[in-house]
């Protein structure tokens, strides 16, 4: 499998995604929102993009579907019940489902809503397993849950799929909002000497060459899943009182979301 970022520059920070298979040049496009330089990555690499596929609903990431699909004659991947949401699906997908690039690419859809309630990431297995998270997880952050979301069904998704991943799971995010989100997590633990060095790295750099990172590591500087540290509960209690004594997780998520909406 290879995957190639594409990184779009635009005022909301748009990664979009090519995965091919080396043996058969065929690729999926992942929120191919800037469809221009998705297609132009395809062309230089002699790929033929034949896969759409939208996290969710949302268009800054279905953007561009209609001109890659003319372009391309590709068919469109969405969750089954995003139909309504996204014009011209082909395939509905739901958890398990198994997306084939090429001849020896596979990708599992993991149904992970939060962000939305119809939202998808993919996730490959083998030597190095990845996770194209969408607007689910970013880089030491986690999606807002403004337009169709739910911050209980975010923490679900959370607790019971992100947070069994194998650790060397590279990450590939739907956005570039690694320095504001080590911002926040600094903000909430400013002990973090992980994060205090990733955002030293970070800070002011080019996103277009941001650093990959594994899950291990969001375990480190992502405060959404560092909820039982004790730095985070006691900076927590400044806003929220009330806080139990040993709150928990779920308790820990939501208020750390609430804080986020604002920050």
């Amino acid at each position: 499998m290879i995957v190639e970022r594409v990184w779009t520059g635009n005022a909301y920070r748009n990664f979009n995604y090519l995965i091919a298979c080396p043996d058969s040049g065929e690729a999926l496009a992942i929120d191919p929102l800037d469809h221009q330089k998705c297609l132009a990555a395809a062309k230089s690499k002699g790929w033929q993009i034949t896969q759409v596929l939208n996290t969710h609903e949302h268009h800054d990431h279905t953007g561009g579907n209609e001109a890659m699909v003319a372009a391309t004659g590709a068919k469109l991947l969405a969750h089954h019940r995003a139909a309504g949401r996204i014009a011209g699906v082909d395939r509905g997908l739901q958890a398990g489902d198994v997306v084939k690039v090429g001849k020896r690419v596979e990708l599992e859809c993991l149904d992970t809503p939060g962000h939305t309630m119809c939202h998808i990431c993919l996730r490959s297995h083998g030597d190095q397993p990845t996770l194209f998270s969408g607007d689910t997880l970013f880089n030491a952050g986690a999606g807002n849950c403004h337009n169709g979301g739910d911050p209980n069904a975010m923490y679900a998704t959370f607790a019971t799929q992100l947070s069994r991943l194998p650790p060397t799971t590279h990450l590939y995010p739907g956005h570039d909002y690694i320095e504001n989100n080590l911002k926040f997590t600094l903000a909430r633990e400013p002990d973090n000497s992980a994060a205090q060095a990733l955002l030293q790295k970070v800070a002011g750099g080019d996103a277009a060459s941001s650093p990959v990172l594994t899950l291990a590591e969001e375990y480190q500087v992502n405060t959404f899943f560092r909820l039982s540290s004790p730095s985070v509960i006691a900076k927590l209690r400044e806003n929220f009182p009330d806080l139990p004594d040993e709150p928990d997780a779920k308790t820990v998520f939501i208020k750390l979301r609430e804080l986020r909406n604002s920050w």
